[in-house]
């Protein structure tokens, strides 16, 4: 019986064991990205940049149809655009990068949805935004599988420079003036934000592109709540994604509900579990009050 209830929809469906390695791939290169990106102190980027590539997607669906590759194109352009743009602005007037990037993402998300809207149905528009991971076909199983062995071979041989970007860019930026085989810091800030939209944009078929930031961020948030450290913060937010993937197929379908939610309400359960319990949540400083007033 348990069998039945965890793993006979795998086993059985096809389409079930795609929509399953197509969430664990990217769950894999996601999480780590959003550790980084907490790291950072730049939380919202992930979700500016996940509402910025849909002009280009918008873009790509209007010319070619549901089209993988047009798509994929067009939202890569599109979030590496938003994101000069905002840095543009940022460096040309007063306002910080976050400002900026958040006035233009707003902007694209009305674009794209009102050229989606006039150029397609309204179950072309949902689809582009929620996605839906049973519907992953192989050539859409080859982008994510991809993505992510690029993302994790990036992040494993750039581990260092990306550390020292995340903790101390001024020592990076001394470091790389005194070697003349160094990478400069703006080299790193953009190859990881190309990362990232790599990861958004190959995340949109399954989850969407509102929902693919969720599997991005919320479990690198509530790795936080658990260590202390870099190494197992990557290890505990990769593991919660895997998890919240897994459950979330299993529990879209045994109650057909749609795949893309579920995951990210998944991934939202498990936050909030770790708000409770986790060293750093609320039950266990609650406990050790008592203990630090004695």
């Amino acid at each position: 019986m348990t069998w039945l209830l965890l793993w006979a929809p795998f086993a059985e469906f096809a389409f079930m064991r795609r929509a399953l390695v197509a969430t664990l791939a990217l769950a894999l290169s996601a999480a780590p990205l959003g550790v980084f990106l907490t790291l950072r102190r730049m939380s919202l980027l992930g979700d500016a940049l996940s509402h910025a590539i849909l002009p280009g997607v918008a873009v790509g669906f209007m010319l070619f149809g549901l089209s993988l590759s047009a798509m994929v194109t067009g939202g890569v352009l599109a979030g590496m655009v938003v994101a000069a743009i905002a840095g543009f602005i940022s460096r040309a007037t007063t306002l910080k990068e976050d400002a900026s990037l958040a006035a233009i993402y707003l902007v694209a998300l009305a674009l794209g949805v009102t050229l989606i809207s006039s150029h397609g149905t309204q179950l072309d528009l949902l689809h582009i935004l929620f996605g839906s991971a049973l519907g992953v076909d192989t050539a859409g199983l080859l982008l994510v599988a991809g993505v992510s062995s690029v993302s994790l071979l990036v992040l494993a041989a750039g581990y260092r420079g990306m550390v020292l970007e995340s903790f101390d860019p001024g020592f990076l930026s001394a470091s790389s003036r005194r070697s003349a085989g160094g990478i400069a810091p703006w080299i790193w800030q953009q190859g990881f934000l190309m990362l990232v939209v790599l990861n958004l944009v190959a995340g949109f078929q399954t989850l969407g592109t509102l929902m693919a930031v969720g599997l991005m961020m919320l479990p690198a948030v509530s790795s936080k709540l658990w260590h202390d450290t870099l190494p197992a913060q990557l290890a505990n937010a990769s593991a919660q994604a895997l998890l919240a993937g897994y459950a979330g197929l299993l529990l879209s379908y045994h109650f057909d509900t749609p795949s893309g939610p579920t995951i990210i309400g998944c991934a939202g359960g498990l936050y909030f579990a770790s708000l409770l319990v986790a060293p750093g949540g609320w039950l266990p400083r609650l406990a050790a009050r008592p203990h630090t007033a004695a």
